[in-house]
């Protein structure tokens, strides 16, 4: 079949199948999130394609098959890529929502031990936004993760966790000595 393309484009006919066909391996790819999750290969794919179609314009139609098939072979490289690294971006997301549930959780353990414990109501209410503010991002997390935005939620729910640790710390550091110890 190879054989036959080459002989084809030698006779003075434009690869047009090819071009189609790596036209719809990059749709594909672009499908499958190869643009977010195999920038690289998909980048160069595009770039294959559109050397391809230049050398149609030249007439020069062997190139343009060579590039039709370099297009095609690299848009199908980017679209497994991007489905094997959107499966481990998943599971980061999965994992990062379910730490920074569980950082939320504490802070809020926490928050609720300082207005136990009396601590100044500046340090509560800063506490208190900050947590509201964490949630929200926390929440866009879960969002992202349910439309299959992995990348979004990784980002959202990673840049939360050191937040909430820095707020449950804030405030077990403003709780009275005495109180710290009955724990």
């Amino acid at each position: 079949m190879f054989v036959a393309a080459l002989m084809a484009a030698a006779c003075g006919n434009p690869p047009d199948k090819e071009i189609q066909q790596a036209q719809g391996a990059i749709d594909t790819a672009q499908a499958a999130g190869a643009d977010r999750y195999a920038r690289d290969e998909f980048a160069a794919a595009q770039d294959a394609l559109k050397r391809a179609n230049e050398a149609v314009a030249q007439r020069d139609y062997r190139l343009a098959l060579n590039n039709a098939l370099d297009a095609r072979e690299r848009a199908q490289a980017a679209a497994k890529e991007a489905a094997d690294r959107k499966a481990t971006a998943r599971t980061d997301a999965d994992h990062a929502i379910a730490e920074a549930t569980a950082v939320l959780t504490e802070a809020r353990v926490r928050l609720k031990a300082a207005e136990s414990a009396r601590v100044p109501a500046r340090v509560l209410l800063q506490a208190r936004r900050s947590i509201g503010a964490v949630d929200q991002s926390v929440q866009k997390a879960r969002t992202a993760f349910e439309h299959g935005d992995y990348l979004t939620a990784i980002d959202d729910a990673k840049g939360a966790t050191p937040r909430l640790r820095e707020v449950a710390r804030d405030l077990e550091a403003a709780r009275p000595v005495a109180n710290r110890r009955r724990r």
